[in-house]
């Protein structure tokens, strides 16, 4: 039998063996270095008495055993290996550093270049800059398990990443607001962010209002607004107003309406273009001597010109949704001289007399373009009838490339008395159809304050309901003196 089956308790820390222990499994210690006892060493004397314990041999300081703390746990000793021994001639052994024995009944492996604990695969880091000292991995069992280090041993941990990447700061709430530039719009709601090209605030993102949402404009004696209404999401109508010389030096002032017709293809364009060309013809023919009609039927045509070409740009949806209609528009126009008075239209945009005197009865001066009005000239409906059906605001006559055929309306009035003209679309009319109801909602000073007088009638037009895009001119007759040139 061996010695190691003969201890009971470890010489190092007297904590309890097991059969076949080769090592202390408190302390580590090696069994195998205990010497035997001699064989003639009885265990009990034979006067009864127990002898003393053999005298270790000698040059061999062997450790004594560890008091016990609180903790159950005996203070770490000596390791037999930690002992100078001699070779087998006498001589001394070399002097090594003490290596760390665990207690494993594994042979000790030999050392391997430390390895660098690879990095978080959510966050790829660099490799360390030459000469960086690496932790050295914890120890394995061979299980693959991590064991924990002998008591008195120490080893590097695995040391935590440099750097780690960190989220950008939120621009929204770090960030200072962009102040704009001089020149550049600023925000409708912080009144410090700048107006991005989408229409959109850099600092709050509040949406503005376009443009087109709300103008109102003023050219001597004739004034126009517009506004997108309280339903649409833009506004689809547009207007153009100026005034001018004749020949003889007396003076002209013009107005021009359009609507978009929403159910065809970029119907804001079409009005654009059309409230422009038709302008812009009528201000440069008049000078000229033109006479205002024919001025306006050859206004009307340049703007179906240009609305027709908006179907052949390549911006329109058309080229790639056939089955959408081609822009279109209504337009009514109106020119006012010292002494005549003409419109012209196509469409259902319509043209008012109102006087200053309100007892004079006032007029409408358009006939619409539209299945209600078709309806009432062929004696097939009264005019309540008519514009009761759902039906009633189809129009059939409009601006576009595909209109069945131009028939621009024209009509000229000498008006015997001073008053004005309220040029407007459906989205005013709607609430005022009858020329009556127009001219109780046309402010009395509308002759003197024709801007004032615009914003009265958009304002009414919103407060019953502002259904559709709103846009009225007012256009004072007779024309007032007020210098040559356009504007």
């Amino acid at each position: 039998m061996s010695q190691t089956h003969q201890l009971s308790a470890c010489p190092s820390c007297e904590e309890p063996l097991e059969s076949g222990d080769r090592f202390c499994g408190a302390c580590g210690y090696d069994l195998s270095a205990v010497p035997a006892r001699p064989q003639d060493n009885p265990t009990i004397a034979l006067n009864g008495s127990v002898p003393p314990p053999a005298a270790p041999p000698a040059g061999v300081d062997w450790p004594i055993a560890p008091e016990r703390d609180g903790s159950g746990r005996p203070a770490p000793v000596h390791l037999p290996t930690d002992l100078h021994g001699t070779d087998s001639v006498g001589s001394p052994l070399p002097a090594e550093a003490p290596r760390p024995r665990l207690p494993s009944q594994a042979p000790p492996m030999p050392p391997e270049a430390p390895r660098t604990p690879p990095p978080p695969s959510y966050a790829p880091q660099p490799p360390p800059p030459t000469g960086t000292r690496q932790p050295s991995p914890a120890p394995q069992d061979p299980a693959g398990l991590p064991e924990a280090p002998a008591a008195g041993v120490r080893f590097d941990r695995p040391a935590e990443p440099d750097e780690y990447p960190l989220q950008a700061p939120d621009p929204r709430v770090t960030a200072e607001p962009t102040a704009p530039a001089p020149g550049e719009t600023v925000c409708v709601a912080c009144r410090a962010g700048r107006v991005d090209d989408d229409g959109y605030c850099e600092n709050c993102g509040h949406a503005q209002p376009r443009e087109r949402d709300h103008m109102e404009q003023e050219a001597g004696p004739v004034a126009a607004v517009s506004d997108r209404g309280l339903r649409h999401h833009r506004n689809e109508d547009a207007f153009a107003v100026g005034h001018t010389a004749l020949p003889d030096g007396s003076p002209a002032a013009v107005a021009i309406v359009c609507d978009g017709v929403s159910s065809a293809t970029r119907p804001d364009d079409a009005s654009l273009a059309a409230s422009r060309a038709a302008s812009e013809s009528l201000l440069a023919a008049l000078p000229y001597g033109t006479h205002p009609q024919q001025a306006m039927h050859d206004a009307i045509v340049a703007a179906s010109h240009a609305v027709n070409a908006l179907a052949q740009e390549p911006a329109t949806a058309r080229e790639h949704a056939p089955h959408q209609n081609a822009p279109a528009c209504t337009l009514v126009g109106a020119v006012v001289t010292s002494g005549l008075l003409v419109v012209g239209w196509v469409g259902d945009s319509r043209a008012y007399w109102v006087p200053v005197d309100r007892s004079s009865p006032p007029a409408r001066l358009t006939e619409d373009d539209s299945w209600a009005a078709q309806m009432v000239a062929a004696g097939l409906m009264s005019e309540a009838e008519a514009y009761a059906d759902e039906r009633a605001h189809a129009i059939t006559g409009w601006l576009g490339a595909d209109a069945y055929e131009l028939e621009p309306h024209t009509a000229s009035f000498k008006p015997d008395r001073p008053g004005v003209v309220v040029v407007c679309t459906d989205g005013l009319w709607n609430y005022a159809e009858a020329a009556e109801e127009m001219a109780e909602v046309v402010p009395l000073d509308a002759a003197v304050r024709p801007l004032h007088s615009a914003r009265v009638l958009v304002g009414h037009a919103l407060d019953g309901g502002g259904h559709d895009n709103v846009t009225v001119a007012v256009v004072p007759f007779p024309a007032a003196v007020q210098g040559a040139g356009s504007a």
